[in-house]
């Protein structure tokens, strides 16, 4: 029998969704079965054997969409494999992927009984003509030119290292 995956995600802008949507047709070309929908979405996790869960970071903070997925599903989390991605670097510079990687640590940190079977931050997205409130108050947000330093190839091996991540037991 297949597993069941999920990939949920949370999203602001679009960016968040697009990279779900691409694991989730990798996982599929893996040979799993896979659905793809928003964390505030998810009521259940019954019927799923595994979770990839992703959101991006904004202004030094996980989604809230994320948080609160991770606290309302905490039981059915905790028995079954786990994957975390988050977007964040605007830039790719090893001080802004280092600054993310550690954010989205200190956020994980808040779930102590979470114990991803894979954890990663991908480059994000920005486009200032998207921006909306309080974001679009903010000069040096409006001022920044547009930027996506998604790495496509590295979501996809990501994605792929998966496959046999979300279908051990647990």
């Amino acid at each position: 029998m297949s597993a069941s995956i999920l990939v949920a995600y949370a999203t602001k802008y679009g960016s968040t969704q697009e990279v779900a949507e691409a694991i989730a047709a990798t996982l599929r070309e893996g040979g799993l079965a896979v659905d793809c929908r928003p964390l505030k979405d998810v009521q259940t996790l019954e019927g799923y054997t595994a979770v990839a869960v992703g959101a991006p970071l904004y202004m030094f903070r996980w989604h809230k969409d994320a948080k609160s997925f991770l606290s309302r599903h905490q039981q059915a989390l905790m028995v079954r494999p786990v994957a975390v991605f988050a977007l964040g670097p605007l830039h790719d510079e090893a001080k802004d992927w280092q600054d993310v990687r550690a954010q989205l640590d200190k956020e994980l940190l808040k779930f102590p009984w979470l114990a991803p079977v894979a954890a990663e931050v991908f480059g994000g997205k920005h486009d200032p003509a998207k921006l909306s409130f309080p974001y679009n108050l903010i000069p040096a947000l409006k001022q920044m030119p547009a930027t996506d330093i998604r790495d496509w190839t590295a979501i996809r091996a990501w994605a792929n290292g998966l496959t046999a991540k979300l279908q051990t037991e647990r």
